[in-house]
């Protein structure tokens, strides 16, 4: 069972302000291809997963950035840590219709 949520918002710095939407996409590319289970957003990505899997996914994410030629990149994350267990499904599905 996944022990935590993590959501983040990936802020590369574009050459020349260039549009951010293709680094985002490829940063979602990404956690697709990672295998975990996760929600876009309008303003965040959220992951779920272990705790120690998501950091090293996010460190990939800001990797690819550079890679991509972005000078550097603000990963803005919120985390919920619970080794009981943390399921979006948990949260929200009170919410759900």
């Amino acid at each position: 069972m996944s022990n935590s949520l993590v959501s983040i918002q990936i802020i590369p710095k574009t050459k020349d302000g260039e549009d951010v939407i293709p680094y985002v996409d490829e940063a979602i590319s990404i956690i697709h291809n990672s295998g975990l289970t996760y929600e876009v957003h309008p303003l965040e990505t959220t992951i779920e997963g272990d705790l120690s899997e998501i950091f090293a996914l996010i460190e990939r994410m800001n990797e690819a950035m550079i890679e991509r030629g972005s000078s550097n990149v603000i990963s803005q994350i919120k985390v919920l840590y619970q080794p009981t267990g943390a399921s979006m499904n948990q949260l929200t599905e009170k919410y759900r219709g």
